[in-house]
C-alpha cells in the first residue's frame, strides 16, 4: 500500500514539472553570448591548468 502510493506519487510530481527544453537550457551558464562563454571558459581553463603548473614553479624555484 505504502509503495502504490509512493509510485504514484513519483509519477504525479514528475508530471507536474516542466523545464525548457532545448539546447543549452540545463546548463548552469548561459550560451547565447559567445564572447562572455569564450572568456568565461578561456578562464576556467587557464586557472584550472596553469593554478597547478604555476604554484610547482614557485615551489620548484624557491629551494
Amino acid at each position: 500500500m505504502l509503495a502504490n502510493s509512493v509510485r504514484r506519487f513519483g509519477t504525479s510530481a514528475l508530471r507536474r514539472m516542466h523545464y525548457e527544453d532545448g539546447p543549452g537550457k540545463n546548463l548552469p551558464f548561459s550560451v547565447n553570448n559567445k564572447w562572455k562563454l569564450l572568456f568565461g571558459t578561456f578562464l576556467f581553463t587557464i586557472t584550472g591548468i596553469g593554478g597547478p603548473c604555476f604554484l610547482v614553479r614557485h615551489q620548484l624555484l624557491k629551494q
